[in-house]
């Protein structure tokens, strides 16, 4: 639990299994999240294996996150508690698939 703890982190776990991103692009798709708490966690993630952080060697200087494969298995297990919140707390049903579609 100590992985994703923090305000932020699933957050940032949840955006970077979209694509790599730039820091500044990262902090542009969370509104409210300071370069401050986004450098710490992103920090922490990268100490335990879960974001990797990539420099490129480039004028001016570039870097880009992204998850790891150890990240991107652990948001497959966070899609369960994402459907959860979803249903429970947004209130939001999940759309009827053919194996819970009612038999007319």
């Amino acid at each position: 639990m100590t992985v994703i703890e923090g305000k932020w982190k699933v957050s940032i776990l949840w955006t970077l299994a979209l694509r790599p991103f730039r820091f500044g692009e990262l902090r542009r798709t969370m509104p409210g999240l300071t370069e401050k708490v986004l450098a710490s966690h992103l920090r922490a993630l990268e100490d335990d294996g879960i974001v990797h952080r990539q420099d490129f060697d480039e004028v001016p200087p570039r870097v880009e996150y992204s998850l790891t494969e150890r990240g991107l298995a652990l948001n497959q297990a966070l899609k369960p508690l994402g459907a959860w919140g979803r249903e429970n707390v947004l209130g939001q049903r999940p759309p009827a698939t053919l194996s819970t579609a009612p038999v007319v």
